[in-house]
């Protein structure tokens, strides 16, 4: 995974629903340790994106919904050691907001149909499929696929 693939995943990752009550861990804490400021015009900027991006990966909204985000943002061309990089230019408090609809993309064109939403539906995480057969259902094993098969299993014998 690069670092932006999985700044996006962790950023998807910040509703989590723990003991059945939806969370937000999205704060100035989050945001600092991931490289931004945490200031309030971020985090709100930050928040919007994620919204957004989930929406687009639930297959609630249409990639257009994407352009008040992109508003203004320009990339230019810098020079170094190993060729030509690109460099974002916007405000300091919408940088981790673009650089996750940047990831978006990425992994939308370098791997088409591996983000997505975890298939339990009391949980709100995404996971992106790095598996060859690109069959992953859960967000964790750990956390949902135990929880489904053992589900799964209680429904198959409870009915026998």
């Amino acid at each position: 995974m690069t670092n932006d693939e999985t700044f996006l995943l962790d950023l998807l990752n910040t509703t989590p629903v723990v003991d059945g009550e939806p969370r937000d861990e999205l704060d100035a804490a989050w945001l600092r340790a991931r490289g931004g400021t945490g200031t309030a015009a971020e985090r709100r900027a930050t928040a919007e994106a994620r919204g957004v991006l989930q929406a687009l990966v639930r297959g609630e909204q249409q990639v257009a919904a994407l352009a008040p985000l992109l508003d203004g943002v320009r990339r230019r061309p810098a020079l170094t050691d190993d060729g030509v990089g690109w460099e974002v230019d916007v405000a300091e408090a919408r940088r981790p907001a673009v650089r996750a609809v940047l990831a978006w993309d990425a992994v939308r064109r370098d791997s088409p149909g591996r983000l997505r939403p975890c298939a339990n539906t009391e949980c709100a995480r995404f996971l992106v499929d790095h598996s060859k057969p690109n069959r992953a259902r859960w967000c964790s094993m750990a956390l949902c696929g135990n929880r489904m098969k053992a589900r799964r299993h209680y429904e198959r014998t409870r009915t026998a």
